[in-house]
Formats: C-alpha cells, structure tokens, sequence
C-alpha cells in the first residue's frame, strides 16, 4: 500500500493538456505532492508529456524518484493494455477513477475481466475504478479530481470509505468540524483492493489514531474481521454500515431469514472490536470523541454529565440511558465538594445541574472528572458572554484521566469561534446533545467491544459424520450427544407402535411428523401436543396420515417456561455466524437478535443474551424460569463449533429451545446440509 499512500513517484497515463480532461485535472493535482510527476499521452505535442510509461519511468528517476503509482485515465477498453505497459516500467500500484467496468453490463465485465487478468499476471495492485481517488494532506499527495480535496488539512483520522463521493463528503464534514485527516480512501468498485487492504495500512500508520469507515458490501468477511481486529487493537475503528433494508431472501429456517447481510455485518464488526454507528452524523461525532485517546482497559465505562440547562441535560441523559450508558451517582465527597461549589437548588448526584455557569465552573469540571467511578464527563451549555468554556475545561484535561468531551449551542459566529478554541486547544468539541450523546457513547463503546483474546478453537468432538438422514429425531441425537439436552422420544411407523410409545413414553406427548423435507411442522399441521390419551394419539395419527406421514416421532411434551431460537449457519460472507433470539415466528416478527461469527467460546456467546431488547424475559420474568447464561453459552458455542468444523453442514439450528425451571431443553432442531441450503 506504500506505492498508494507513500509514492515515490507518479506518471499520469492519458494525461491531457486540455484543462477540463481528467487526464489534466488529476496530473495537476498531483503536482501538488512535490513528487515526481510523468505526464503520458502518446499523441501529445506539448513540452512536459512522453510517449509511453516507459519514457515515463526513465523521466521519474531522472528527476530522482521511483514509478511507484500510475494514475490511469484512459478509457475502459484501454486500460488493461494500459497496465501491461505500466507493470513493464516498473510501477507496481494503479488508481483507474474512470467507468464503463462490469456496472456497465457484458462488454463492461469482458473489460474487467481482462483488467483482472493482467493485474494477476504482473502482481500489480489497483485502487478502483469508480472512485474519485484518495487524498493524504500531511504529504499533500491529493490523487482525487474533487478541487475542494486541496482545501482538506492534515490530522489524525483516516477514513476508508466505499464510494469515492461519501469519502470526500465525509471529508468535507469532518473539515467542517476541524478534524484534519491522515488518509481518505474511495474504494470504488473495488476489484482489487478493498478495505481490508487499507486497514492493514492504517493499523500500523504513525500518523492515524482514528479509522472511520463506511461499507456498502463484503467480499471476504472473515479477511475484513481480521483486519478489524489488528487495527482495532492499536486505535478505535468506527463503522457506519449501509443497507438496513436491504434484506436479503428468506433461507430455509428462521436462522437465515434474521441474519440479513446489514444485521450481521454490523454485529460481527462489533465482535471484532469496531464501535458501530448509525448515521453520518454519529460517525463524526464518535470520531470526535475518540481521536483525543481511549479509555483505559481497566475503567469502569461510566460518564458523567455536566449541564447549564436542565432541558438540554435531560435529552442527553435520556440518549445515553438508550445506548446502555452508565450515569452512576457522583461519590459523596464528590458531591460534597460539589455542594460549595454550586447553588444550594441545583441537581448535583449526575447529571449535575449547575444553572447558569458561574467563575467555579472550572472546579466544577475538575471535581466531577476527578472523581474515581467516572471515566467520560460531558459538559453541555449554550453560549454564555461570562464563561470560556475552552479555559474552564483545560484545567481537568491537564490534571485527571477521564475524557471530555464539550457540546454547545448558540449563534453560528459565537460556535464557529468557540470550535476553533477547542480544536486549538485538543478539547473534542460537538454541537446539540444528541451529539454529545454520540461521542460519548463511542467511548464507552470502544471500551466494551476492544479484542482482548484470541479467537476461540473448536474441539475435535464437534466432528459429526455426515452418515445419515438428518431429520428432527437424527438431529436431536447429534446435538444430544454433544451435551444439549432433548426430550425423551422414540419413532413410530405404525399405529400399533405409536400406542406402545404413549405406554412406554408417560404422557403428554407431542406427536409430529418427521420427514426432512418438512422444516416447519406446524404450516403443515405436522404437530399435535399434549396428546395423552389413545383416543387423542388416534386423532393425531388419522391427522398425520392424511398430509402423508410415513413414520412419526413422539416425545415428551416439555415443562413451559420461555422459548427461544438458536443456531448456526454458513453465511455466504463472514462464514459460521451463531443467533440468538426469541423463539418461534416471534423472532421474525419482531427481530430481536443477538449475531456472532463463529467459532466462539461460551464465554463470548454467553454475552450475547446483553443484546436482546427482551432479555429480562429470560430471567424470572413474572415468575417464569431463569436461564443460566454459562448453559446457553455453551449451547451457542457447541452450534457454532459444528458448522465451524464440519464444512458440509449449510445451518443447524434449535427452535424453540426452551427456557425451564429444570435447565434447557431441545424441542424442535433442524439440520440442513450444504447441499441443501444451495
């Protein structure tokens, strides 16, 4: 990436001296880098072009450079020819901005293809196309033909986005707020190098602290996590992923039909350790929040609030409240000191209400920031003409280990002013509350989703020979046999052995078909329950007859409690992922699911019942069981490790697994095999 981000020298193919051509705009771009800058059109007549990327190679080293980048502005049909001859001078990196590639239909993808061939003959690497370049302002290396990419400034935030036009918005946004970038990156089409290509940069740069990042869609998600997870470790990675309603086509199961491709991109980024946001404007302000340092690994993730108005206050407090930010009360030595600090009939527990700010207000913020439970401190005020809120700050920033983070609102000059203090003086600064909310939120996020182990190794005993036909009952033995627990049950293929099971079984039973066509027994009448006399089991075998059941299974009916859904499948992006949810056709109903990559410990899949907006349900809600979070967690653990081990398996799931007050029970299970779920 360093021929990319950190060139030696650049010759511009299809360079033109028509102002208005991109061959024009981005050579005098580039000029601006200081570096080695070849000029290539064959038909030019003018001073200052060659004829050929070889000429353009000799004319770079002559003035003291390498060909590291081409930067190729040709048409599409030309531009695999284009890289031959560049890969023969010696360049090793291509930025292709121009269309008319597989987005254009057959011809297009024959001309892809062709780009593709050469690009794995030479080794060469290339950014795009479909993209409007990429910028570093410390070097002022600006390969984008966007005139406004000159007015960008150099800082400690990359960001690596999708499309060309969203990197250089986002750009322009957080330039707007006065946050300087170390790198912004367009991956275009992306057919070569992609995000995880990038990342893998930027992990390592000196020079970035922050990485934003913005996905439309995933090639390789298990490269892409992996990335995640090296960079996620040395700075925060913040990600805004595109495409809540894209939802993808139903699978065969309930499993299939949650785990949408936004759904689980978000949730395995997140398992990886990026803090994920919702919007443009969180991304700017969780950038905000972060790119001044982390939280330490062993602080508590708790804030505190500091306001001038009560009203403003309150709409903070109540978005922290929703993204499961902790607002503890202060310590009372805290508090205390806070007592002579403000008025007698302010609020002073957290949030602290101070009225209209007065000259304590520095101590006010050293105090709060002081005080051992707390790690992040927001300060919220509208502009005052008796308070400088940079000075008031300074003094807690120099002195305590909690972050800060300012948020004021007022007329646009007297905030524009203000802002420019702030990011004078490294104080992070937002406008609105809900901002406010945002950057703190990313902190304390950040804190939570940080890698801290190595990814979890599966068992050998997970592996199942694929040697039967797996319907419910072969399915419950393979889980059985792995530790999760299932009813008593046996098969009946006549009536007579049907009778002899209610016998041998003790009533209630369920009696269902069992044929493994048949996932979802009840849209087919496949299930009666609480059969528990002959005359019943008659009635329910006449029943399963008619819908043509050649053998039925029977088992014990379950104690109730509460029931959910679980299971693993073989997603076509990221690989094994594990869901957790409610249980029935309440689960896609309403979607409240819990997604990890697999294969993962009990520990970490036990953590996932934090995710569900109805997990109080699982713990003794109104009477009913509780669960023991080690037991589910080794449940979704086990489901993971067997589509994780066992390569022919498509999705294995559990629902409803139920929730008793005797532990966990299997009721209903499907296997589906690779062939299957194609």
């Amino acid at each position: 990436m360093k021929s990319f981000f950190a060139p030696r020298g650049v010759m511009v193919i299809g360079a033109s001296a028509s102002p208005e051509k991109l061959g024009a705009v981005m050579a005098t771009s580039l000029d601006s880098s200081g570096l080695p800058v070849a000029r290539v059109n064959p038909r030019a007549t003018e001073d200052g072009f060659v004829a050929s990327a070889a000429e353009a190679a000799e004319a770079i080293v002559a003035m003291g450079g390498q060909p590291d980048l081409a930067v190729i502005c040709v048409p599409a049909p030309a531009t695999a020819l284009a890289i031959a001859e560049c890969a023969a001078a010696g360049v090793t990196a291509a930025l292709v901005c121009s269309g008319g590639f597989s987005e254009a239909g057959p011809a297009g993808i024959a001309i892809e293809a062709a780009v593709k061939q050469e690009l794995d003959r030479t080794g060469m690497r290339l950014l795009g196309p479909n993209t409007s370049g990429y910028f570093s302002p410390g070097s002022k290396l600006i390969a984008s033909f966007v005139p406004g990419a000159h007015q960008l400034t150099a800082g400690n935030v990359a960001l690596v986005a999708a499309s060309g036009g969203v990197n250089h918005m986002l750009a322009f946004r957080f330039a707007a707020h006065g946050i300087g970038l170390s790198l912004g990156v367009g991956i275009g089409t992306g057919i070569d190098v992609d995000h995880t290509d990038v990342l893998n940069y930027l992990a390592t740069d000196e020079n970035t602290d922050v990485i934003a990042l913005h996905i439309e869609n995933v090639d390789d998600g298990p490269r892409l996590l992996s990335a995640v997870r090296a960079a996620a470790e040395r700075k925060p990675v913040v990600a805004l992923v595109v495409g809540e309603n894209n939802v993808s086509e139903f699978a065969q199961s309930h499993t299939g039909a949650l785990a949408t491709s936004w759904r689980t991109t978000r949730s395995v980024l997140a398992q990886a350790g990026a803090v994920i946001v919702d919007s443009e404007e969180q991304l700017i302000s969780a950038v905000i929040g972060l790119r001044s340092g982390r939280l330490h690994a062993e602080s508590h993730g708790s804030a505190a609030l500091i306001t001038g108005q009560a009203g403003p206050g309150l709409l903070i407090a109540d978005a922290l409240a929703s993204a499961e930010v902790d607002l503890p009360p202060l310590a009372q030595s805290t508090q205390d000191t806070l007592g002579t600090l403000l008025p007698p009939i302010t609020f002073q527990a957290n949030p602290v209400d101070t009225g209209r700010p007065s000259e304590t207000f520095p101590e006010v913020i050293s105090t709060v920031a002081a005080d051992q439970a707390i790690d992040v401190v927001g300060i919220y005020g509208l502009t005052e003409p008796v308070l400088d809120m940079v000075a008031s700050v300074r003094p807690a920033l120099a002195h305590n280990d909690a972050r800060i983070v300012v948020a004021m609102d007022g007329p646009p000059a007297d905030i524009a002013g203000i802002q420019a203090q702030a990011v004078a003086a490294g104080v992070p600064f937002v406008t609105g509350p809900h901002a406010l909310a945002d950057a703190l939120s990313a902190l304390i996020q950040d804190r939570k989703v940080r890698p801290r182990a190595a990814n979890f190794a599966v068992s050998d005993k997970l592996v199942i020979a694929n040697d039967r036909t797996w319907d419910e009952n072969s399915t419950k033995d393979a889980v059985g046999a792995l530790g999760i627990p299932t009813p008593r049950r046996c098969i009946a293929h006549s009536r007579e052995e049907a009778h002899q099971a209610l016998t041998d079984l003790s009533g209630p039973l369920a009696v269902k078909i069992l044929f493994p066509v048949v996932l979802h027994k009840t849209d087919v009448g496949g299930v009666h329950l609480n059969v528990s006399t002959p005359e019943m089991l008659d009635v329910a075998w006449d029943a399963l007859e008619k819908i043509g059941a050649e053998q039925v299974l029977l088992e014990q009916m379950a104690p109730g409690g509460v029931d959910l859904i679980v299971g693993a499948r073989r997603d076509p992006v990221f690989g094994p992922i594990v869901l957790l949810g409610l249980g029935g056709t309440t689960a896609e109903a309403v979607g409240d699911v819990a997604i990890r990559s697999a294969p993962l410990s009990p520990e970490t899949a036990a953590a996932m019942i934090d995710d569900l907006a109805a997990s109080q349900l699982l713990f003794g809600w109104r009477g009913g069981p509780t669960v023991d979070p080690a037991s589910l967690g080794s449940v979704l653990s086990t489901l993971g490790g067997i589509v994780a081990t066992n390569d022919w398996i498509e999705e294995v799931e559990i629902n409803p697994l139920r929730i008793t007050d005797q532990g966990l029970i299997a009721l209903d299970s499907v296997l589906i095999t690779r062939g299957e779920g194609q």
